[in-house]
């Protein structure tokens, strides 16, 4: 059994800006911004929200099958995802598009300013999960990552149909989907992943409280940033746990995907929520020291001594054990 990762699979174009973009605006012209930000630097690096969850999975050892569409430009990342355990069997191929280009400008306090090119991104409505589990095998779990809107609204309808776990991030689509879609996304979803600000948006998009919305998903994941993450269910106390340790973020692109990445590797090893909220942790926190979001590594060593000092030796070989089995979906 496999984990299917659907979603944008894209460039990212990194800079940065050594000022803060709050001190370039003035309140009285905001109908009319017309503003231009001296950088820094530019790196170019892989990216798209699905490709760096597979990058995450991968690196934990859960082969995961990339599903998602790319340009002709997509052969040398292909190489790379392949060599870092990614299945690339899934992946599209679009004659006419390039690859999706993601453009973001990161200021001194950490504020982004980002555009988004779809590009070959839009073709992704044409890929069946069906048809790819007829070439790799039925999957154990299948995540929907912001994507192509037809896609994303293709993906969960087969899911239900042919009866496959999923859980649904919805992330930057959120702003643009219409309500009934985002409830589609929303109602069924085994995890359903936000954070602090999209948790908000949400409900406003939905009209359900969220009350309503633990009534129709199983868990509501919230990432909170440094604070960590909230774990809630229907007619439970909702659950926080805190990150492994404060980090120096170098760059916050990316460290969502790292979180889910770990979580739902944890997950589908049959780890309770609370172990996998800490793993998620753990894998964002490798993705915030280093300038992008597949440009960490993972080790058993480094990951026990961090686990163990945040939570406890029994802990860390909780999580490290399992991670070595088969997948085990337990609590949905």
């Amino acid at each position: 059994m496999r984990v299917f990762v659907t979603g944008s699979i894209a460039t990212d174009h990194l800079m940065t800006f050594s000022g803060r973009f709050t001190e370039q605006l003035i309140p009285e012209q905001l109908h009319t911004v017309s503003l231009s930000f001296l950088v820094d630097d530019l790196v170019v690096r892989r990216g798209g929200v699905a490709a760096n969850i597979a990058y995450g999975l991968g690196l934990l050892g859960l082969r995961p099958v990339l599903a998602g569409a790319v340009g002709p430009d997509f052969a040398d990342y292909r190489t790379w995802l392949q060599d870092h355990g990614v299945d690339t069997s899934g992946v599209l191929v679009s004659p006419r598009h390039h690859t999706a280009r993601f453009v973001c400008t990161t200021d001194a306090a950490q504020n982004q300013i980002a555009s988004f090119y779809a590009g070959a991104m839009s073709e992704a409505r044409h890929i069946g999960l069906g048809e790819l589990a007829e070439r790799v095998g039925g999957p154990h779990l299948v995540l929907i990552g912001a994507n192509d809107p037809e896609a994303m609204l293709r993906h969960v309808a087969e899911c239900r149909a042919r009866g496959y776990v999923y859980a649904s991030d919805i992330s930057q689509q959120l702003a643009l989907l219409d309500r009934e879609s985002v409830r589609r996304l929303v109602t069924g979803a085994a995890f359903l992943f936000t954070n602090e600000y999209e948790h908000e948006l949400l409900t406003s998009r939905t009209g359900w409280s969220t009350e309503e919305v633990l009534d129709r998903a199983g868990t509501w994941v919230t990432t909170l940033g440094p604070a960590g993450v909230r774990l809630q269910r229907a007619n439970e106390s909702a659950v926080e746990v805190r990150p492994p340790g404060v980090v120096e973020s170098v760059d916050p692109t990316g460290a969502g995907d790292a979180f889910r990445a770990g979580f739902l590797a944890a997950a589908t090893r049959g780890l309770d929520l609370v172990r996998a909220a800490q793993l998620g942790c753990l894998l964002a926190g490798r993705s915030l020291v280093v300038p992008g979001p597949q440009d960490y590594d993972w080790d058993d060593a480094s990951a026990r001594e961090t686990l163990s000092t945040a939570y406890g030796p029994e802990v860390a070989d909780q999580i490290l054990s399992r991670l070595a089995t088969e997948p085990a979906l337990s609590r949905v």
